[in-house]
């Protein structure tokens, strides 16, 4: 097991560990720590806790030491410069005519490199814009390009939800979601209804997906043939939520279809697939 922090620069961003070392840090502190682009102030989220071995990244960087008044200053003055750079590099991508579309701009903690994030459908040649904006600001710029899924990460908006979306807001990182997900769940496989403001499929469908999972394993399928208190029928519509099948009867005295419940239905054969006995644990 390793001792570690977990820290975080971005409000939504992911957590890093770090070595805490012999330094006694809270949750709600802030610390330097050493990064691939250069010294960062990070706020911790997790003070001193152990974790396995495994999941660390190694070598574990050390932190440096604790952040005072000038650090916490000198990271909030970034934050406000950040916005004429945008500015001015928003002007600049107008004067070359480059087909790209900034999204952010970031400062290091000690000023030594510029990272302007943008959206492009292809390859960029940004290079004289580059020169053009290091003249400007006297320093180090890298230009990155990113996603439409960590575009609206970092610009944040609703959803159709009505709630804030959940990549700016709790989502640390992007689950894998695919459409067989909607299929697994009965929703529409309208693109519109299923994907969110950037464009691909809602993480939120990923949300549910284990339980849709096991209530499809042990729900007797649409066309299935079950024998109900009623006798014996084909099951017409499936409610996996409430456990409610919509069955037509084979009895003649029975016209229309009637609802039962799940565990009322005993499944012969038929359907997609068959259902499993349901698992203790997940009742």
């Amino acid at each position: 097991m390793a001792t570690v922090i977990s820290v975080r620069f971005k409000p939504a961003g992911k957590a890093y560990f770090f070595d805490p070392g012999e330094l006694e840090i809270q949750k709600g502190d802030h610390v330097i720590v050493d990064t691939a682009r250069g010294p960062e102030c990070g706020e911790v989220v997790a003070g001193c806790h152990s974790v396995p071995d495994a999941s660390v990244v190694q070598p574990l960087k050390p932190v440096v030491r604790m952040a005072d008044s000038v650090d916490i200053r000198r990271m909030n003055q970034n934050r406000a410069d950040e916005k004429r750079a945008f500015s001015i590099c928003e002007e600049r991508i107008r004067k070359h005519g480059l087909e790209m579309k900034l999204v952010e701009a970031e400062y290091t903690l000690d000023r030594s490199k510029i990272l302007f994030y943008f959206t492009a459908d292809g390859r960029i040649d940004f290079r004289d814009l580059v020169k053009d904006l290091a003249g400007v600001f006297h320093t180090r710029i890298e230009l990155r390009q990113i996603g439409v899924r960590d575009e609206s990460k970092m610009l944040g908006g609703l959803g159709i939800c009505g709630q804030p979306f959940c990549c700016s807001r709790f989502l640390t990182n992007f689950q894998p979601v695919s459409i067989k997900m909607a299929k697994e769940q009965g929703l529409s496989l309208n693109p519109t209804k299923i994907s969110g403001s950037c464009g691909r499929l809602m993480c939120c469908l990923a949300y549910e997906q284990k339980a849709y999972e096991y209530l499809n394993r042990i729900t007797p399928q649409v066309g299935s043939e079950v024998r109900t208190p009623d006798g014996v029928g084909t099951v017409m519509e499936v409610n996996l939520v409430s456990g409610m099948l919509k069955v037509r009867c084979e009895r003649a005295d029975i016209i229309q279809a009637k609802y039962y419940k799940r565990s009322e239905c005993t499944y012969i054969r038929g359907g997609r697939r068959a259902p499993q006995p349901p698992d203790p644990d997940m009742e």
